[in-house]
């Protein structure tokens, strides 16, 4: 019994000893754990204020950055965006400042039978490059626009559209500056690089409707434009302010269509009307002497392209004049039509013996793309048709076919001095086709022939039944 009892204590003996043993080995695990959390904690301390301090460095060098811009006047350096249309095209992501590079390149042949038994002037076989303009556009500080645009064609340098504009007065109004357009002509005012033909129509040469210095006020709306500018001189002339031509001119446009409809056919309805006047001021010239360039003279170039010589033409012997123009245009889906009048009524300087007379020229026209594109119209003017199924894609491009009557009549009234009985008339016959490739390349070939009424280039009627007959061709991309 005893023997047992023993053999019970010794064994409670050794359980406790072994407990022992074990519950001394966990207490110093758990303080090997603690300390190995604490030097963890104190890593994460070191790394927490480090992270702290380089933290308020960055912001330190943030704010000093700011600063110097702000010292530069310059706090959008860096805060720019880019995009992509046909030219790259830089603004502030605030819309403060914009500004677009722009440009077009229209190389040409002209192949221009002059009947030289009747006019007396060679045929024509030349190419030329008939525009070649850079220039940039953009906006300053939310309400200037500015435009400023060369020409480099035929190895001289010409200022074309040099202004800037104001629009922050109210909405649709513009307050513009500068060396632009006169404020007439559908045809005109339509840019060179969206009209149908290669050339304007022959009145829009004749009677000098062109780029002049001067200020202008352009009110524009969803389907309404009124605009009206007084100009001085020409900008290759700018240095003679007083001594050169003195201009008002003015114009309105009324579209009461211009939506898509519910097949989403684009629709157009156009109106519009015209009126400048001009004084050349020799009064303020000390000797005037007669075939000046301060007297207006009017002439047009067979055919209807640049490379022809003018059959029809007036002495350079007046010195005012008052142009009236109305014009129309309609477009439905691919089709459209569009029209023009324009009458000037000059008078001749009191230097000369003649009578005032009255010479007035018109057109039609008429197309059709046959890939299903159509001619895009906003603010009183044609713009930049959206090719469907551009080349590159593998599509077509666009087509377009054309059509044209054009008149100018400059035979009104005999004048005493001239050396013709009467200046000529020419009535001209275009066909047009137009293929662009993509939005901002198109190849144009043209077929025209022009019967001319009169004329003084060699004497009294000297071309009266010349017939002009030319083709042309262009190739044009436009950026």
């Amino acid at each position: 019994m005893m023997a047992w009892r023993f053999a019970i204590v010794a064994g409670g003996l050794v359980l406790a000893g072994n407990a022992m043993a074990q519950g001394s080995a966990s207490v110093e695990q758990l303080e090997a754990e603690m300390k190995a959390m604490q030097e963890q904690m104190r890593t994460l301390q070191r790394r927490v204020e480090e992270a702290k301090s380089q933290a308020a460095a960055a912001e330190w060098a943030a704010e000093q950055s700011v600063a110097r811009s702000k010292d530069k006047g310059s706090g959008d350096d860096l805060d720019l965006k880019v995009k992509w249309k046909g030219a790259p095209e830089l603004s502030s992501k605030d819309g403060r400042f914009k500004m677009k590079v722009r440009g077009r390149l229209e190389v040409d042949y002209d192949a221009i039978n002059q009947d030289t038994p009747i006019t007396g002037q060679p045929d024509v076989n030349a190419a030329e490059i008939r525009r070649a303009r850079l220039g940039v556009e953009g906006v300053l500080w939310y309400d200037v626009k500015y435009k400023l645009e060369v020409d480099f064609a035929d190895s001289q340098t010409a200022l074309k559209d040099a202004y800037l504009e104001y629009v922050g007065v109210c909405e649709g109004l513009g307050i513009r500056v500068g060396n632009f357009k006169n404020f007439n002509s559908l045809e005109h005012m339509t840019s060179s690089r969206f009209i149908t033909f290669m050339e304007r129509a022959a009145f829009i040469d004749a009677f000098e409707l062109d780029r002049q210095i001067g200020a202008g006020l352009i009110y524009e709306q969803d389907h309404f434009t009124l605009s009206a500018g007084i100009y001085g001189p020409h900008a290759d002339d700018d240095s003679t302010w007083l001594k050169d031509v003195k201009t008002g001119a003015a114009r309105v446009t009324w579209a009461p269509i211009n939506s898509d409809d519910h097949y989403g056919r684009h629709a157009v309805v156009h109106f519009g009307g015209s009126w400048r006047y001009r004084h050349g001021s020799e009064d303020l010239r000390s000797n005037p002497i007669p075939g000046n360039d301060q007297f207006f003279r009017y002439r047009a170039r067979g055919a209807d392209l640049h490379l022809a010589d003018r059959f029809v033409a007036t002495p350079q012997i007046f010195n005012e004049d008052t142009f009236w123009g109305l014009e129309s245009a309609v477009v439905f889906g691919p089709w459209s039509m569009q029209g023009e009048y324009g009458q000037l009524s000059p008078e001749v300087s009191p230097l000369f013996a003649g009578a005032n007379p009255t010479y007035f020229g018109w057109y039609v026209e008429g197309s059709w793309y046959l890939t299903g594109e159509t001619r895009t119209y906003e603010n009183g003017e044609f713009g930049r048709p959206k090719v469907l199924r551009p080349v590159r894609g593998g599509g077509p491009g666009a087509w377009q076919l054309a059509a044209k009557y054009d008149v100018l009549d400059l035979s009104d009234k005999a004048t005493v001095i001239a050396t013709c009985v009467t200046c000529g008339d020419q009535r001209t016959w275009l066909i047009g086709l137009n293929w662009w490739l993509n939005d901002y390349t198109r190849i144009t070939f043209n077929y025209n022939e022009s019967t001319n009424g009169g004329g003084f280039l060699n004497g009294a009627n000297a071309n009266d039944g010349a017939k002009i007959k030319g083709f042309g061709a262009r190739a044009q991309v436009d950026w």
